[in-house]
């Protein structure tokens, strides 16, 4: 019996150093503790663990980089605004008796002033680019307005309207966006619309995916009832507004 018990407390040492171990290296796979940088590279984890880990990490990172690009992307793009004659006929008129007088209206010009639309500077010397339908009354003046609600006059206009496409030109230096490559484009990519929603809400940002290339489509600006063609466009499911047109 004496001979039994040594062996036996010799065993138990070397079953309990092997759970250790074995439970040493579970602990280290669980917690991924730095010594195993050794044998795996740093960016191995244990799927079975880190898979809601990784995945929420990856649309924290997606939400962030939006945040960035759109920050960045909107110092350099300004609301175009208008500032026009409007007549205006008062139909009726009121007499010092208050009774109501149908005719003997009178004919009066309003100046009205609004924003009517969204561009983005392609040149730091002041060169803006938009839509052409947002710049398409010759007798009106424009303006721009940037992020920080400086405003400048528009002192010329160049309009294309094959492509539909206006350049404006204004005596300020501006932040120039950083353009990018069309004809990279893939279907299914991530974009961001930066805008002046509905002509009153500027800067405002939408996201969405690239869901065609090589569009072509009939635009019109919902008023005159003209229609122009317009082919190798890009159609976003991003949302677009009255007032985004002419934005990045």
């Amino acid at each position: 019996m004496k001979k039994i018990m040594p062996k036996l407390v010799f065993f138990g040492i070397v079953i309990l150093l092997l759970f250790s171990a074995v439970g040493g290296a579970i602990a280290d796979r669980l917690f991924v503790i730095k010594p195993l940088d050794r044998f795996f590279p740093r960016s191995w984890s244990p799927s079975f663990l880190d898979s809601k880990t990784q995945e929420q990490s990856v649309f924290v990172g997606d939400d962030a980089t939006i945040s960035n690009v759109a920050d960045k992307a909107s110092q350099s793009v300004v609301t175009v605004t208008i500032t026009s004659k409007q007549p205006t006929f008062d139909s009726f008129s009121l007499d010092p008796f208050g009774s109501f007088n149908a005719p003997g209206g009178s004919l009066r010009e309003e100046t009205i002033k609004r924003d009517i639309g969204t561009g983005f500077v392609v040149d730091w010397a002041g060169l803006v680019v938009t839509n052409k339908h947002v710049v398409g009354d010759s007798n009106a003046a424009y303006k721009i307005v940037t992020r920080d609600d400086k405003e400048y006059d528009v002192l010329k206009i160049y309009r294309d309207p094959v492509n539909d496409l206006a350049i404006l030109k204004v005596d300020a230096t501006l932040n120039q966006v950083e353009l990018g490559d069309s004809s990279a484009l893939r279907v299914g990519q991530t974009v961001v619309a930066i805008g002046t929603a509905l002509g009153e809400f500027r800067h405002t940002v939408t996201k969405g995916v690239i869901s065609g290339l090589g569009r072509g489509i009939d635009a019109n600006d919902g008023f005159s009832g003209f229609a122009e063609r317009l082919d190798n466009v890009i159609q976003t499911d991003a949302a677009i507004n009255p007032g985004n047109s002419g934005g990045p």
